[in-house]
Parts: structure tokens; sequence; C-alpha cells
């Protein structure tokens, strides 16, 4: 299934009016407009691409090497320790921005229950190993 990318001028993503906190040659970092926790991240190749399977393989080395940066930021920023990172391939796979994204998440002592499983989560039913 093929997604029809918006306009260039209609994403949001290739038009940021916030605050960038890394960037590198070819993406960079911003806070979430609506984190799930303090200091959710997201970092974001510079080209207007579809998902993170549509970047070359430079943007893609890119990006994830600036993940590497955005966690040192936050580290300091934040006093963290513990991060998911996580990316929306897909409309049956949330995604709702159709410009690739990387999410850095910030996780904090006693922020769920039970952390166990992490990003397993996603699909409740199939947390516990």
């Amino acid at each position: 299934m093929s997604v029809q990318l918006p306009k260039i001028g209609d994403c949001i993503f290739c038009h940021l009016n916030r605050e960038i906190i890394a960037e590198a040659r070819l993406s960079l970092a911003v806070f979430d407009s609506f984190p799930v926790s303090k200091g959710h991240a997201l970092v974001i190749p510079r080209r207007h691409v579809a998902t993170i399977w549509d970047m070359t393989d430079d943007e893609y080395t890119d990006a994830f090497l600036l993940v590497r940066t955005v966690k040192d930021v936050l580290r300091t920023r934040f006093g963290v320790d513990a991060f998911n990172v996580g990316v929306n391939c897909g409309e049956v796979a949330g995604q709702s921005v159709w410009h690739a994204h990387i999410h850095v998440i910030p996780r904090y002592p006693g922020d769920i229950p039970n952390p166990k499983g992490g990003v397993r989560n996603i699909i409740p039913a199939k947390d516990r190993y």
C-alpha cells in the first residue's frame, strides 16, 4: 500500500518552529509537541520522506547517530538514564505524521508500575515472556 505524502508546504516537520536541541548534516532533533515523558524528543531527517525505510543509507546512519547525541543532551538536561527509542512506520503501526521521525523517550523511575517488556507493550497481550 502506497502512502500519499502531504505536500511539503503542509508538513509540520518540513517547517519546524521550535527549539532545535541537536543537529547533524542530514537530520535534526526537536522536542515532541505532545510528549509522553519529560524530554521526549524526535530525530527528523531534513529531507521529506514518509518512513525511515525511505531514507538513504547516509540519512539513516546520520539520524541514528544523532539519536546517540540526543540521548546525551537529554541525560545532561534532565538527569535521565533510561530511554525507549522507537519508530512508527505505516498507518497500522501508528504513524500519524508522514515525515519519517525517530522517538527518543526518556524513562523515569516509577513512570509506570512495571516497565518490564518496554517496547513489547505495544501489543499488551504479547508483553509477557
